[in-house]
Protein backbone atom coordinates (compact mmCIF):
# COMPACT_ATOMS: atom_id res chain seq x y z
CA UNK A 1 0.00 0.00 0.00
CA UNK A 2 0.85 3.50 -0.65
CA UNK A 3 0.53 5.86 2.50
CA UNK A 4 0.61 9.95 2.48
CA UNK A 5 1.85 10.86 6.19
CA UNK A 6 1.42 14.98 6.31
CA UNK A 7 2.75 16.17 9.23
CA UNK A 8 3.85 19.19 10.83
CA UNK A 9 6.09 17.73 13.57
CA UNK A 10 9.55 16.60 11.73
CA UNK A 11 13.01 16.79 12.64
CA UNK A 12 15.02 18.70 13.57
CA UNK A 13 12.33 19.17 16.12
CA UNK A 14 12.67 16.50 19.29
CA UNK A 15 9.51 15.26 20.85
CA UNK A 16 7.71 12.11 20.77
CA UNK A 17 5.20 13.03 17.93
CA UNK A 18 8.62 12.97 15.51
CA UNK A 19 9.79 9.57 17.16
CA UNK A 20 6.62 7.79 16.91
CA UNK A 21 6.50 9.19 13.26
CA UNK A 22 9.89 7.96 12.53
CA UNK A 23 9.38 4.84 14.09
CA UNK A 24 6.28 4.22 12.64
CA UNK A 25 7.48 4.89 9.24
CA UNK A 26 10.49 2.87 9.49
CA UNK A 27 8.11 -0.17 10.46
CA UNK A 28 6.12 0.24 7.67
CA UNK A 29 8.62 0.61 5.00
CA UNK A 30 10.33 -2.77 6.45
CA UNK A 31 7.08 -4.50 6.00
CA UNK A 32 6.59 -3.45 2.61
CA UNK A 33 4.75 -0.31 2.39
CA UNK A 34 5.63 2.83 0.72
CA UNK A 35 5.27 5.88 1.88
CA UNK A 36 5.15 9.13 0.63
CA UNK A 37 6.19 11.83 3.55
CA UNK A 38 5.16 15.40 3.49
CA UNK A 39 6.53 17.49 6.20
CA UNK A 40 7.98 21.15 6.85
CA UNK A 41 11.82 20.91 5.28
CA UNK A 42 10.32 21.16 1.72
CA UNK A 43 8.14 24.74 2.42
CA UNK A 44 8.95 28.13 3.14
CA UNK A 45 8.75 28.15 7.06
CA UNK A 46 8.46 30.52 9.30
CA UNK A 47 8.81 30.02 13.76
CA UNK A 48 5.69 28.77 15.64
CA UNK A 49 4.92 31.92 18.31
CA UNK A 50 6.30 30.67 21.81
CA UNK A 51 8.05 27.73 20.43
CA UNK A 52 10.96 29.69 18.32
CA UNK A 53 12.66 26.10 17.97
CA UNK A 54 9.56 24.59 16.00
CA UNK A 55 9.23 25.76 12.38
CA UNK A 56 5.30 25.98 10.14
CA UNK A 57 5.30 25.82 6.89
CA UNK A 58 3.67 28.94 5.39
CA UNK A 59 0.66 29.52 3.24
CA UNK A 60 1.61 25.37 2.21
CA UNK A 61 -1.84 24.62 0.35
CA UNK A 62 -0.87 24.74 -3.31
CA UNK A 63 2.41 22.67 -2.69
CA UNK A 64 0.46 20.18 -0.75
CA UNK A 65 -2.12 19.72 -3.38
CA UNK A 66 0.57 19.21 -6.13
CA UNK A 67 2.30 16.69 -3.84
CA UNK A 68 -0.44 14.45 -2.91
CA UNK A 69 -1.74 14.59 -6.75
CA UNK A 70 1.62 13.39 -7.68
CA UNK A 71 1.78 10.85 -5.00
CA UNK A 72 -1.85 8.92 -5.78
CA UNK A 73 -1.38 7.64 -2.62
CA UNK A 74 -3.52 4.45 -1.29
CA UNK A 75 -4.72 6.25 1.86
CA UNK A 76 -3.67 9.49 3.47
CA UNK A 77 -2.65 10.10 7.05
CA UNK A 78 -2.96 14.04 8.19
CA UNK A 79 -0.96 13.46 11.61
CA UNK A 80 -0.65 16.91 12.89
CA UNK A 81 -3.17 19.89 13.09
CA UNK A 82 -0.93 22.86 11.67
CA UNK A 83 -0.86 24.30 7.99
CA UNK A 84 0.39 21.07 6.84
CA UNK A 85 -1.95 18.78 8.36
CA UNK A 86 -4.92 21.61 7.66
CA UNK A 87 -3.90 21.75 3.92
CA UNK A 88 -4.04 18.31 3.38
CA UNK A 89 -7.29 17.68 5.07
CA UNK A 90 -8.70 20.75 2.95
CA UNK A 91 -7.64 18.68 -0.50
CA UNK A 92 -8.98 15.68 0.94
CA UNK A 93 -12.76 17.39 1.29
CA UNK A 94 -12.32 19.14 -2.33
CA UNK A 95 -11.45 16.09 -3.43
CA UNK A 96 -14.24 13.73 -2.25
CA UNK A 97 -11.29 11.40 -0.60
CA UNK A 98 -11.45 9.81 2.81
CA UNK A 99 -8.50 10.18 4.99
CA UNK A 100 -7.62 9.54 8.64
CA UNK A 101 -6.22 11.86 11.46
CA UNK A 102 -3.91 11.47 14.43
CA UNK A 103 -4.69 13.41 18.12
CA UNK A 104 -1.26 13.79 20.00
CA UNK A 105 -1.06 16.84 21.75
CA UNK A 106 -3.67 18.68 24.13
CA UNK A 107 -2.96 21.64 23.13
CA UNK A 108 -6.35 23.07 24.77
CA UNK A 109 -5.35 21.93 28.07
CA UNK A 110 -1.88 23.46 27.28
CA UNK A 111 -3.34 26.91 26.27
CA UNK A 112 -5.80 27.03 29.40
CA UNK A 113 -2.78 26.49 31.91
CA UNK A 114 0.06 28.80 30.11
CA UNK A 115 -2.43 31.50 29.01
CA UNK A 116 -6.18 31.15 30.70
CA UNK A 117 -7.93 30.10 27.38
CA UNK A 118 -10.91 28.04 28.07
CA UNK A 119 -9.94 24.23 27.11
CA UNK A 120 -13.44 24.06 25.60
CA UNK A 121 -12.82 26.57 22.80
CA UNK A 122 -9.97 24.80 21.97
CA UNK A 123 -11.38 21.33 22.04
CA UNK A 124 -14.33 22.59 19.42
CA UNK A 125 -12.03 23.92 16.90
CA UNK A 126 -10.32 20.78 17.36
CA UNK A 127 -13.30 18.77 17.51
CA UNK A 128 -14.43 20.88 13.79
CA UNK A 129 -10.54 19.70 12.58
CA UNK A 130 -11.12 16.13 13.17
CA UNK A 131 -14.90 15.87 12.28
CA UNK A 132 -14.44 15.07 8.49
CA UNK A 133 -11.71 12.23 9.19
CA UNK A 134 -12.69 8.59 8.37
CA UNK A 135 -10.89 7.89 12.36
CA UNK A 136 -9.20 9.65 14.55
CA UNK A 137 -6.24 7.84 16.18
CA UNK A 138 -5.62 8.27 19.78
CA UNK A 139 -2.57 6.61 22.34
CA UNK A 140 -4.40 6.29 25.00
CA UNK A 141 -8.04 5.44 26.62
CA UNK A 142 -8.04 8.00 28.73
CA UNK A 143 -7.51 10.69 26.42
CA UNK A 144 -10.28 8.91 24.46
CA UNK A 145 -12.68 9.71 26.97
CA UNK A 146 -11.64 13.15 27.29
CA UNK A 147 -12.61 13.93 24.04
CA UNK A 148 -15.15 11.92 23.50
CA UNK A 149 -16.73 14.28 26.01
CA UNK A 150 -16.27 16.90 23.92
CA UNK A 151 -18.46 15.83 20.86
CA UNK A 152 -15.62 13.94 18.87
CA UNK A 153 -16.68 11.00 17.25
CA UNK A 154 -14.71 7.97 15.49
CA UNK A 155 -12.10 7.71 17.81
CA UNK A 156 -9.36 4.89 17.17
CA UNK A 157 -7.33 3.71 20.09
CA UNK A 158 -4.14 3.58 18.48
CA UNK A 159 -1.18 2.98 21.20
CA UNK A 160 2.78 3.58 20.59
CA UNK A 161 5.19 1.58 20.07
CA UNK A 162 9.05 0.93 21.09
CA UNK A 163 12.19 -0.58 19.52
CA UNK A 164 13.10 -3.39 22.05
CA UNK A 165 16.57 -3.84 20.28
CA UNK A 166 17.67 -0.34 20.78
CA UNK A 167 16.36 0.77 24.21
CA UNK A 168 17.79 -2.46 26.63
CA UNK A 169 19.18 -2.86 29.96
CA UNK A 170 22.69 -2.90 30.65
CA UNK A 171 24.05 -4.07 34.09
CA UNK A 172 26.80 -1.54 35.95
CA UNK A 173 25.60 1.50 33.90
CA UNK A 174 26.33 4.62 35.34
CA UNK A 175 26.56 8.52 35.63
CA UNK A 176 29.34 8.93 38.36
CA UNK A 177 26.41 10.86 40.37
CA UNK A 178 25.77 10.10 44.07
CA UNK A 179 22.63 7.80 44.22
CA UNK A 180 19.62 7.21 43.29
CA UNK A 181 19.31 8.65 40.21
CA UNK A 182 15.97 10.55 39.19
CA UNK A 183 15.59 11.50 35.66
CA UNK A 184 13.69 13.14 33.45
CA UNK A 185 13.65 13.19 29.90
CA UNK A 186 11.51 15.46 27.21
CA UNK A 187 10.84 18.91 26.29
CA UNK A 188 11.55 21.89 28.61
CA UNK A 189 8.34 23.28 28.25
CA UNK A 190 5.39 24.70 30.38
CA UNK A 191 2.97 21.57 29.69
CA UNK A 192 5.45 19.05 31.56
CA UNK A 193 4.90 20.22 34.71
CA UNK A 194 8.70 20.25 35.19
CA UNK A 195 9.48 22.04 38.31
CA UNK A 196 6.48 19.51 40.27
CA UNK A 197 9.33 17.10 39.72
CA UNK A 198 12.36 20.00 40.58
CA UNK A 199 10.73 20.65 43.85
CA UNK A 200 10.69 17.48 45.26
CA UNK A 201 12.50 16.75 47.99
CA UNK A 202 14.59 13.35 47.05
CA UNK A 203 17.69 12.06 48.07
CA UNK A 204 20.56 11.42 45.23
CA UNK A 205 20.79 13.31 42.07
CA UNK A 206 18.09 14.67 39.47
CA UNK A 207 18.99 14.78 35.97
CA UNK A 208 17.18 16.39 33.03
CA UNK A 209 17.80 15.84 29.20
CA UNK A 210 16.05 17.91 26.70
CA UNK A 211 15.91 21.64 25.51
CA UNK A 212 12.23 23.88 25.18
CA UNK A 213 12.04 27.37 26.01
CA UNK A 214 11.91 27.45 30.14
CA UNK A 215 15.21 25.54 30.31
CA UNK A 216 17.62 28.84 30.89
CA UNK A 217 14.95 29.90 33.66
CA UNK A 218 14.57 26.44 35.14
CA UNK A 219 18.55 25.82 35.35
CA UNK A 220 19.05 29.09 36.60
CA UNK A 221 16.46 27.80 39.11
CA UNK A 222 17.75 25.10 40.03
CA UNK A 223 21.03 24.46 39.99
CA UNK A 224 21.21 21.67 41.97
CA UNK A 225 19.82 19.81 39.14
CA UNK A 226 22.32 17.96 36.72
CA UNK A 227 21.23 19.59 33.11
CA UNK A 228 22.52 17.98 30.15
CA UNK A 229 20.50 19.98 27.49
CA UNK A 230 18.85 17.75 23.99
CA UNK A 231 20.28 15.07 23.98
CA UNK A 232 20.11 12.65 20.67
CA UNK A 233 17.96 9.59 21.22
CA UNK A 234 21.03 7.08 21.15
CA UNK A 235 23.02 8.84 23.56
CA UNK A 236 19.58 9.03 25.89
CA UNK A 237 19.97 5.32 26.10
CA UNK A 238 22.96 5.48 28.37
CA UNK A 239 20.90 7.77 30.89
CA UNK A 240 17.74 5.80 30.78
CA UNK A 241 20.18 2.60 31.92
CA UNK A 242 22.10 4.81 34.82
CA UNK A 243 19.00 6.55 36.21
CA UNK A 244 17.24 4.65 39.20
CA UNK A 245 13.90 5.86 38.89
CA UNK A 246 12.67 8.05 35.53
CA UNK A 247 9.92 10.82 37.17
CA UNK A 248 7.06 11.78 34.65
CA UNK A 249 5.21 14.89 35.58
CA UNK A 250 3.15 15.91 33.19
CA UNK A 251 -0.59 15.70 34.02
CA UNK A 252 -1.49 16.51 29.83
CA UNK A 253 0.40 14.59 27.77
CA UNK A 254 -2.16 12.23 25.63
CA UNK A 255 0.72 9.23 25.65
CA UNK A 256 4.32 9.76 27.28
CA UNK A 257 6.65 7.87 24.52
CA UNK A 258 9.74 8.59 27.23
CA UNK A 259 8.35 6.59 30.22
CA UNK A 260 8.50 3.40 27.50
CA UNK A 261 11.78 4.28 26.25
CA UNK A 262 12.68 3.92 30.55
CA UNK A 263 10.80 0.94 30.82
CA UNK A 264 12.50 -1.02 27.85
CA UNK A 265 15.86 -0.10 29.44
CA UNK A 266 14.58 -1.45 32.89
CA UNK A 267 14.20 1.92 34.84
CA UNK A 268 10.93 2.29 37.11
CA UNK A 269 8.75 5.16 36.12
CA UNK A 270 7.26 7.59 38.51
CA UNK A 271 4.44 9.63 37.86
CA UNK A 272 0.49 10.65 38.40
CA UNK A 273 -2.35 8.88 37.45
CA UNK A 274 -3.26 10.37 34.84
CA UNK A 275 -3.93 9.47 31.34
CA UNK A 276 -0.76 8.82 29.50
CA UNK A 277 0.89 6.94 32.80
CA UNK A 278 -2.57 4.67 33.03
CA UNK A 279 -1.85 3.51 29.79
CA UNK A 280 2.33 3.16 29.71
CA UNK A 281 2.38 2.04 33.25
CA UNK A 282 -1.35 1.36 34.39
CA UNK A 283 -1.84 -1.11 36.97
CA UNK A 284 1.71 -2.96 36.14
CA UNK A 285 4.42 -3.37 38.48
CA UNK A 286 6.84 -1.79 36.56
CA UNK A 287 6.26 1.66 37.83
CA UNK A 288 4.09 3.64 40.62
CA UNK A 289 1.54 6.14 40.01
CA UNK A 290 0.56 8.39 43.12
CA UNK A 291 -1.03 11.86 43.46
CA UNK A 292 2.12 12.57 45.97
CA UNK A 293 4.98 12.22 42.86
CA UNK A 294 7.42 12.14 45.71
CA UNK A 295 6.20 9.08 46.97
CA UNK A 296 5.78 7.67 43.85
CA UNK A 297 9.44 8.50 43.36
CA UNK A 298 10.72 6.87 46.11
CA UNK A 299 8.48 3.83 45.84
CA UNK A 300 9.45 3.42 42.51
CA UNK A 301 13.09 2.53 43.85
CA UNK A 302 11.94 -0.76 44.87
CA UNK A 303 10.37 -1.73 41.56
CA UNK A 304 13.03 -4.41 39.89
CA UNK A 305 14.25 -3.64 37.27
CA UNK A 306 12.77 -6.74 34.87
CA UNK A 307 9.45 -5.67 36.05
CA UNK A 308 9.98 -2.44 34.32
CA UNK A 309 11.63 -4.48 31.20
CA UNK A 310 8.80 -6.70 31.15
CA UNK A 311 5.82 -3.77 31.37
CA UNK A 312 7.72 -2.64 28.14
CA UNK A 313 7.67 -5.67 26.44
CA UNK A 314 3.68 -5.34 26.00
CA UNK A 315 3.90 -2.53 23.41
CA UNK A 316 5.25 -4.69 20.15
CA UNK A 317 5.39 -2.27 17.42
CA UNK A 318 4.64 -4.73 14.95
CA UNK A 319 1.11 -4.96 16.39
CA UNK A 320 1.31 -1.43 16.87
CA UNK A 321 1.90 -0.58 13.34
CA UNK A 322 -0.93 -3.14 11.97
CA UNK A 323 -3.04 -1.39 14.04
CA UNK A 324 -2.23 1.58 12.37
CA UNK A 325 -2.72 -0.03 8.47
CA UNK A 326 -6.19 -1.43 9.50
CA UNK A 327 -7.58 1.53 10.52
CA UNK A 328 -6.62 3.82 7.03
CA UNK A 329 -9.18 4.79 4.89
CA UNK A 330 -8.65 3.44 1.61
CA UNK A 331 -8.77 5.33 -1.95
CA UNK A 332 -10.79 3.39 -4.03
CA UNK A 333 -10.42 5.81 -7.27
CA UNK A 334 -8.33 8.53 -8.45
CA UNK A 335 -8.77 10.98 -11.39
CA UNK A 336 -6.50 10.10 -14.47
CA UNK A 337 -7.76 12.58 -16.86
CA UNK A 338 -10.56 15.11 -17.06
CA UNK A 339 -13.95 12.77 -16.95
CA UNK A 340 -12.13 9.38 -16.59
CA UNK A 341 -11.02 6.87 -13.23
CA UNK A 342 -9.91 4.72 -12.55
CA UNK A 343 -8.89 1.96 -9.66
CA UNK A 344 -5.76 1.70 -8.05
CA UNK A 345 -4.38 -0.96 -6.90
CA UNK A 346 -1.98 -1.70 -3.56
CA UNK A 347 1.70 -0.80 -4.32
CA UNK A 348 4.18 -2.67 -2.48
CA UNK A 349 8.16 -2.24 -2.22
CA UNK A 350 10.50 -0.03 -0.22
CA UNK A 351 9.36 3.47 0.00
CA UNK A 352 10.97 6.02 -2.56
CA UNK A 353 11.66 8.02 0.59
CA UNK A 354 13.94 5.51 1.86
CA UNK A 355 17.31 4.27 1.03
CA UNK A 356 17.30 1.24 -1.77
CA UNK A 357 20.27 0.44 -2.61
CA UNK A 358 19.50 -2.36 -4.42
CA UNK A 359 18.25 -4.72 -0.95
CA UNK A 360 15.89 -7.20 -0.91
CA UNK A 361 12.82 -7.72 0.53
CA UNK A 362 14.32 -9.64 2.76
CA UNK A 363 16.65 -6.95 4.29
CA UNK A 364 13.98 -4.56 4.87
CA UNK A 365 13.76 -4.90 8.14
CA UNK A 366 17.14 -3.58 8.46
CA UNK A 367 16.23 -0.26 7.65
CA UNK A 368 17.02 2.47 10.30
CA UNK A 369 15.56 6.10 11.17
CA UNK A 370 18.24 8.14 10.51
CA UNK A 371 17.95 6.64 6.66
CA UNK A 372 15.17 9.28 6.04
CA UNK A 373 15.05 11.61 2.85
CA UNK A 374 11.97 13.52 2.82
CA UNK A 375 9.57 12.27 -0.34
CA UNK A 376 8.44 16.32 0.06
CA UNK A 377 11.03 16.95 -2.29
CA UNK A 378 9.13 15.50 -5.07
Amino acid sequence: MKIAIVTDAWAPQVNGVVTTLVDLIGRLASIGHEVVLVEPSAFRRVHCPGYREIELAWLPGAKVRRLLDVAQADAIHVATEGPLGAAARRYCIQEGLPFTTAFHSRFPDFLSAAFGVPARWGYAALRRFHAPSAGVMVPSSGTIEILASHGFDRLRRWSHGIDLDLFQPREGASLNLPRPVFLFVGRISPEKNLEAFLRLDLPGSKVVCGGGPLLARLRKAYPAVRWIGPTPRHQLIEFYRAADSFVYPSRTDTFGLVMLEALACGTPVAAFPVPGPLDVVGDSDGGVLDADLRDAALRSLEVPRSRARARALAFDWNLVCRQFVSYLAPIRRWKSEPGTATCRSASVGIAGGFPDNGTSASSKNRWRAQDIVSKAHL
